[in-house]
């Protein structure tokens, strides 16, 4: 049951590595402009931060349709039933592309709350804190998105609750896992 979780949510995985890849690139730099115009609330400090831009979030998006594609491609070869969307979709490309384009919006909008608190609480975007309010920081940013990517999922099909917590259980840890790949290798500043 567990590979048959992470061959569901692979393209997933892979479009936040995706994603992680493009905010490095001059594109990127070019075209990114804050999803908060640099706005700064009555507490004087911004709605989301720089981190959280327009490009990214297309991007984002842009990775998730891109990977549901590819993954959807992949699949093909693999035995039937071992990706749990495909037991209830059909495995083409135009449901690929809408249900990526739906996982890669999930996944951001899912995002922005935890960094609108993170501002009100005065901690900078990009930055860890430390002590009781890091690790409950540290466990949403892990988390955060996981819950609208794996709602989504549970509207492409039918699961139980207990599956969608341990989806939540297993993203997380996946999530910590690639951070510290992509720390290691440069790619990202921190965990």
């Amino acid at each position: 049951m567990i590979i048959k979780m992470y061959i569901t949510l692979m393209p997933v995985i892979l479009a936040g590595i995706l994603n992680m890849l493009f905010v490095k690139t001059a594109v990127y730099q070019r075209l990114k402009s804050p999803i908060d115009a640099s706005k700064v609330l009555k507490d004087g400090r911004r709605l989301f931060g720089d981190n959280k831009t327009w490009a990214g979030f297309a991007g984002m998006i842009a990775a998730n349709m891109l990977s549901q594609v590819f993954w959807g491609l992949v699949c093909r070869m693999l035995p039937e039933g071992m990706n749990y969307i495909y037991q209830y979709h059909q495995n083409s490309i135009s449901f690929n592309l809408l249900a990526g384009a739906g996982f890669g919006l999930a996944y951001v909008l899912c995002e922005l709350p935890n960094s609108f608190i993170k501002r009100r609480m005065g901690i900078p975007d990009g930055k860890t804190v430390s002590g009781r309010k890091g690790t409950v920081f540290f466990i949403a940013d892990q988390t955060d998105s996981l819950f609208g990517v794996v709602l989504l999922l549970a509207f492409l099909y039918p699961m139980p609750v207990w599956q969608y917590i341990l989806y939540i259980f297993l993203g997380a840890g996946t999530h910590i896992f690639v951070n510290f790949i992509l720390y290691r290798l440069k790619i990202r500043k921190n965990l």
